[in-house]
Order: C-alpha cells, then sequence, then structure tokens
C-alpha cells in the first residue's frame, strides 16, 4: 500500500495547497532514527555544535521572507506575529550555542580522594553526558519557536543529542522548509546532516517513540495525544524521559482592592491576553477568579467593550475550530453560565472571542460544572465570581497543574505588609511553573531564569522547555571513580585544557 500524502492546507480556506511529503513507514521511521543515532558521535565536539547553532540561525535568518511565508500559508498567524516568532526561534539557537561555549551545563564536579574522611572518600570526577537521539513533536501553535528548529530541537543539538522530528500536520511545508535549513547548516559545519531528520505521519510519531535507539522525548500538543506518546514512552521494554507539554488553564485571581483600583485597566489586559493569537497560546488566561459586586461589575464591562471590539480570527486549522466551537456551546449551555460576549462561530471558517461568567460558588465543589475547569482551546475565558476569600481557597484547591498563574494586586497590597496578598501567591505557588504579579502570562522571555513548564498535567516532568536549563533534560550525570588520569575526558582532568567552569573540591572555579 502506498503510504499516504501529506498536503499543505490553507486554514482560511480549508483547501489543500500542496502535497509536500508523504507519512513515513515503519522503515523510513527506522532509517531516520538510525541516521541520527550514527551522528552523535560527530557531535560530541562542543565548538562544532556551537557552530552549527550559530549557522542555522543565520541561515534561518536569510531565508526569513520565505519562512514566514509559507508558515503564514499554513497557519493564518500573519506575518507581523511570525516576524517575531522567526526573531525568538534564531534568539534560541543562538543562546544555546553561548551555553555550549561556556559549559556549564556540563555541571564539572571534582572531589579528591581524602583518606581523613570517615569513611574516606575515593577520587569522584562528575559531569553530564548527552543522553542520545531525541524525538520532538512539533506543537501546532508555534510552527517555528516550538517545531522544527525550536526550542526542543536547539536544547537537544546543544546537549550533543541528535534530533528526528516528527513534523506537525498543521504546517507540513514549513516544517520541510526548516529542516532543509538545518540540514544545510550542519553540511555547512562539518557535521553530518543526519544531526537532524524529519517525519511525517501520526504512526510515524508513535513508531518514534517507541524506536530503541531514540532516548528521550520532548512533546508540546494536547493532553490526550501527549498522554498518549508517555505512555508508550513509559511501556517501552526500556522507558525513556517524556518531556511533555500538555495543557494549561493559566488561571489569574483578581483581588477585591485590585479590581477597585483598575477595574477597566485590568479588563482591558485580560482581552488582550485571551484573545492573543485567537486565543491558541498555551499560556492564555483561561480561567479568572474576579470579585462579585461593584468592583468586578467595572471589570466584566471593560472585558465586554475589549472583547466586543476584538474581530472574528482563523484558527489553525478546522478541526480545532469545530472543537472550539462545541466546547463553548457546551460551557455556555450550563445552568448559572452567562455569556456577556458570545463565543463561537464568527463565519465558516473563523471564529469569535467571548467570554462566559459563573458564580465560584458553583465551582468549589465536584460537580456539573467542572468543565469550565478543564482549558478550551481558543479566545475564550471563564470569569467565576468569588464572594469571600474563602471561595478563592476552594476553587484554587481544585485546579489542574498549570504553566503559569497570575495575581492581580493593589498597589496598596503589593508592599508586603497585607496578609491576603502573600497568602494568595502561596496558594497560587503549587499550582503553577511561573508566577506572575500584575502582569499577563502570554510571552515568554526566552532567558536564563525562565521556567516554562509546570505540574502535570502542564507538563509531564518537572523541566523548562524555554530558557537555558532546558538543554538539562537531555543529559544524565556519570561520575568516574578512581580513574587514572590519562584515561579521563578531558573535561575531568585536573588541568582543565577546555578552561571550563566546575567546583573542585566543594569550591567553585572559574
Amino acid at each position: 500500500m502506498a503510504a499516504a500524502p501529506v498536503w499543505s492546507v490553507d486554514p482560511r480556506t480549508g483547501k489543500q495547497r500542496e502535497q509536500v511529503a508523504h507519512e513515513a513507514t515503519a522503515e523510513e521511521v527506522d532509517r531516520a532514527v538510525r541516521g541520527a543515532h550514527a551522528a552523535r558521535a560527530a557531535l560530541a565536539d562542543r565548538t562544532a555544535r556551537a557552530a552549527l547553532l550559530r549557522t542555522a540561525a543565520d541561515l534561518l535568518d536569510e531565508a526569513g521572507e520565505h519562512v514566514i511565508e509559507a508558515a503564514d500559508a499554513e497557519t493564518a498567524l500573519g506575518p507581523v506575529r511570525l516576524t517575531g516568532e522567526l526573531a525568538r526561534t534564531t534568539a534560541q539557537l543562538r543562546a544555546f550555542a553561548e551555553v555550549v561555549d561556556e559549559g556549564a551545563f556540563l555541571d564539572v564536579r571534582i572531589d579528591h580522594a581524602d583518606a581523613d574522611r570517615t569513611p574516606p572518600w575515593p577520587d569522584l570526577r562528575r559531569w553530564k553526558v548527552p543522553l542520545g537521539v531525541v524525538a520532538v513533536y512539533s506543537a501546532s501553535n508555534f510552527p517555528l519557536a516550538f517545531s522544527v528548529p525550536g526550542g526542543d530541537t536547539a536544547s537537544a543539538l546543544a546537549a550533543g543529542c541528535p534530533v528526528v522530528v516528527k513534523a506537525h500536520p498543521d504546517h507540513p511545508a514549513t516544517s520541510e522548509l526548516c529542516a532543509s535549513v538545518l540540514r544545510r547548516a550542519a553540511a555547512e559545519v562539518g557535521l553530518p546532516e543526519d544531526v537532524v531528520n524529519l517525519v511525517h505521519g501520526f504512526e510515524a510519531g508513535v513508531e518514534l517513540v517507541r524506536h530503541p535507539l531514540v532516548s528521550a522525548a520532548g512533546f508540546t500538543g494536547s493532553i490526550r495525544g501527549g498522554r498518549a506518546l508517555f505512555d508508550a514512552a513509559a511501556a517501552r521494554p526500556t522507558p525513556i524521559p517524556f518531556h511533555g507539554e500538555l495543557g494549561s488553564l493559566n488561571p489569574v485571581v483578581i483581588t477585591e482592592a485590585a479590581a477597585a483600583e483598575r477595574a477597566e485597566q485590568i479588563g482591558a489586559g485580560l482581552a488582550g491576553s485571551m484573545t492573543l493569537g485567537e486565543g491558541q497560546f498555551c499560556t492564555k488566561p483561561g480561567f479568572v477568579l474576579a470579585p462579585a459586586g461593584e468592583p468586578g461589575d467595572r471589570l466584566v464591562k471593560s472585558l465586554t467593550t475589549a472583547v466586543s471590539e476584538t474581530e472574528p480570527g482563523v484558527m489553525l486549522d478546522h478541526r480545532m475550530r469545530d472543537a472550539f466551537v462545541a466546547g463553548v456551546r457546551e460551557r455556555a449551555a450550563l445552568p448559572g453560565v452567562d455569556a456577556p460576549i458570545t463565543p463561537g462561530a464568527g463565519g465558516e471558517h473563523t471564529v469569535s472571542a467571548g467570554f462566559l461568567t459563573v458564580d465560584a460558588e458553583l465551582l468549589a465543589t465536584e460537580g456539573a460544572h467542572d468543565l469550565l475547569l478543564e482549558e478550551c482551546f481558543g479566545p475564550v475565558t471563564v470569569v467565576a465570581r468569588y464572594s469571600s476569600p474563602a471561595e478563592i481557597t476552594s476553587v484554587l484547591s481544585r485546579l489542574p497543574g498549570n504553566l503559569t498563574a497570575t495575581l492581580q494586586l493593589a498597589e496598596e497590597e503589593a508592599d508586603g505588609t497585607a496578609p491576603g496578598a502573600a497568602g494568595l501567591l502561596a496558594e497560587l505557588t503549587p499550582l503553577a511553573g511561573r508566577v506572575l504579579v500584575n502582569g499577563w502570562p502570554t510571552g515568554v522571555a526566552v532567558a536564563p531564569a525562565q521556567h516554562h513548564g509546570g505540574p502535570y498535567p502542564a507538563t509531564t516532568s518537572t523541566s523548562t522547555s524555554v530558557g537555558a536549563t532546558a538543554i538539562e533534560r537531555w543529559l544524565r550525570p556519570v561520575s568516574y571513580q578512581s580513574t587514572p588520569a590519562a584515561l579521563l575526558p578531558a573535561e575531568l582532568r585536573d588541568d582543565n585544557p577546555l578552561d571550563l567552569p566546575r567546583r573542585v573540591d566543594g569550591r567553585p572555579e572559574n
């Protein structure tokens, strides 16, 4: 039987644009993985890895016009948004090149033998080594930054791990273009092109996570799809780490004092954040606890005005559009739920933004309204109106894990003297990997201190997929004990020929 074709589809019309590939067979997946596995030794050279990352960034910049054109045609995200995303993507690649150059990610630790200790210490030297081939599963909503040339790929290559990327079906042409750029970058710096391989198709994705030569996987997508792959990774004869980003509600708590101080500003900010990119950001604020009464009424009025001014937009594909329309219809039909601005179908190919309101009391215990505590992908949020601090606590105790949690405070609450503010921050901290105060979560800075992850189901691990420490996902520590100096890796020798930062006998050097 011939392999199924892979088509590029225009989400603005739902029509096929062109056939760009075919779904990979099990044999083709095997060849891709084996090719990547054979390229591991070439990636051992940190200088070559850094050069690969910088060259890939340069070539993506050079091809920027074509990359943005292809991505816009397949995602309808628009040139402005995609121009920014390309800049973020190339910045990630260059940032990881700097991480490789610095070498601190190797976490070199040397403890010399000490016979005077009780019990005595042998000579121990520890560093981190790459896991091996990494399977990367592209996201639909970030065709560059969380796709073929994105953070999972960049951090894996920086760690010394070749990658096999499973392309997302929403942007196959963009994936092919970006993969060709990465492979050309490898060739230009003298590395095998198979340090990056690309496969298409659902079955190929399953074959990939099960392949015995795949050592780890990174995923960004739905809870259902990610959980299936996570379970497959755990069910292997040799289980592998699966770093999945699956779904997030990203709760926001607005204090009564904050609403009284700046209800209009908060309402407008919430509208901008929850409709950004047609509500297709993984950090979209999808659930809000706002006060009942006059300050909350002003906030809802401001939110209503701002959302009503939002034009209908195109989602990434028609399957997501249909799921959004059905999801908001089901939520709006629940008793006690109102829709000041009704979200749903904006036209044959578009959706319109909106939001739902409900009394927080209905969410404080398990019941028919639990659906409102689940993510709905698209331009909608749920505003739960609370009447007391106890209701906030009750609802927060029922929330799943999230990527972000946001607290909107009044100026008078932010000086550290208001016990309620500190208590709310403490309640939000266990729920998310990033906690914001007086900001909005859409926008993830690619910075060394960033953490983009959170308790399940936000992610399946405690790691981050954004920032310098994302490299740690693809490494494992190894200690050498009482090993002759001539046999040690250069990174672990006393004379430190590579001039690496390290800790020797408990003291930092460099």
